[in-house]
């Protein structure tokens, strides 16, 4: 940026007719990205009234950057279109050598085309492409996912024990804290809400059904698995998606060894071991949280409420919830896993990845509870 001394204000652009017929341009001011630019609606009006030679004043310009010379460009293009002679000697001297300099290359045709909006037809066929694109992608890598596990012997396991043991601590016992938080508070709100309901009723005993059969058969097993996509989906996605960045899984295939079969199979399998797991801790403990909201508030004892739940609760559902919970590890497992693979190659990439696990665990999640829902009514579970 070049600051001569001159007075410096607010940027300005002022058109006038001078001695000769021609027009005389007095620019003013300060002109700066960070301000309000002026328009060359002026000078443009002023041209279509007659042509003339054009000349500029510019003693009392301030600050200048690339703005002025946006500005500057953009008439002596008018200018040109118009035949009109311009004469740039009222401009600062490094005004001059830069709009020579910006004039000695010729801009490249199309360069300013304009960006077309595409219609609402256009919009929907461009997502439901990309819908159809992503569910393809999500299929295909499923697949492979199976293959590699078929392709599992003993004695010829392609990842190390040690790394499906470490990814099970991480999945599985570090993950207690946050489940048993979560999985407390879902039992406790069921309880009080169907308590201030129950009461007028004076069945306040069947708090301890709700509880427990909204714990079994939907609650624990889902908010398990939208926590563990926060927490573990999320990390798969950032760890695969480093390393894809780091040409660590361009390293591993280029020694022989399937990125499948070392990083996502073993994944899989200790989500998808965990998860049921899980599920059934969160049960006991929602089911602990709606105790104590049914002891404390509806004066219920320990024993009547254990008893109460028991009666409730059948093995069938208790089943049926923890193989819902496994197929949701899976869910998990699979989209932080592909989102980690598809990594692009930077660092915003990563963040991307990260966030698009979540969001597609989670809708998967969704998506997979209503199809139980539906099945289970129809099978009579």
């Amino acid at each position: 940026m070049s600051t001569p001394s001159a007075a410096s204000g607010v940027a300005a652009l002022s058109v006038a007719r001078a001695g000769d017929g021609g027009f005389r341009i007095r620019v003013t001011g300060d002109w700066q990205l960070s301000h309000r630019v002026p328009s060359t609606a002026d000078v443009e009006r002023a041209l279509s009234s007659g042509a003339g030679p054009v000349s500029f004043e510019a003693s009392d310009l301030g600050r200048w950057d690339s703005s002025l010379l946006t500005a500057l460009v953009d008439i002596s293009e008018l200018c040109r279109t118009r035949g009109v002679a311009v004469d740039r000697a009222g401009l600062p001297s490094g005004v001059q050598r830069l709009l020579a300099l910006a004039e000695a290359v010729p801009e490249k045709q199309g360069a300013r085309r304009a960006v077309e909006q595409p219609g609402v037809l256009e919009r929907i066929g461009v997502a439901t492409e990309h819908a159809v694109g992503a569910g393809a992608e999500l299929l295909n890598f499923l697949g492979r996912a199976v293959i590699a596990l078929a392709a599992l012997r003993p004695g010829r396991v392609s990842f190390r024990v040690s790394d499906l043991l470490f990814i099970i601590q991480r999945s599985g016992a570090e993950a207690l804290g946050i489940v048993s938080l979560i999985s407390f508070l879902v039992g406790t709100i069921l309880a009080f809400v169907g308590a201030v309901q129950l009461q007028q009723f004076g069945a306040a005993i069947y708090v301890a059904d709700l509880v427990g059969i909204a714990m079994v058969h939907d609650m624990a097993g889902m908010m398990t698995a939208i926590v563990m996509a926060g927490r573990t989906g999320a990390s798969f996605a950032a760890e695969l998606g480093t390393m894809k960045v780091n040409r660590e899984i361009d390293a591993l295939a280029t020694m022989g060894i399937d990125p499948m079969g070392f990083l996502v199979l073993p994944r899989m399998l200790a989500l998808f071991l965990m998860m049921p797991l899980l599920c059934l801790y969160a049960d006991l403990v929602g089911i602990l949280g709606g105790g104590l909201v049914g002891v404390t508030m509806l004066h219920l004892s320990w024993t009547t409420y254990y008893n109460e739940t028991v009666s409730a609760l059948t093995l069938t559902q208790i089943s049926g919830g923890v193989f819902k919970t496994a197929v949701y590890g899976a869910l998990v497992a699979v989209s932080g896993c592909l989102r980690g693979m598809e990594c692009g190659n930077s660092a915003a990439a990563v963040g991307e990845a990260t966030t698009s696990a979540v969001v597609t665990s989670i809708v998967l999640i969704i998506g997979a509870c209503g199809v139980f829902a539906v099945l289970f009514y129809v099978l009579g579970i």
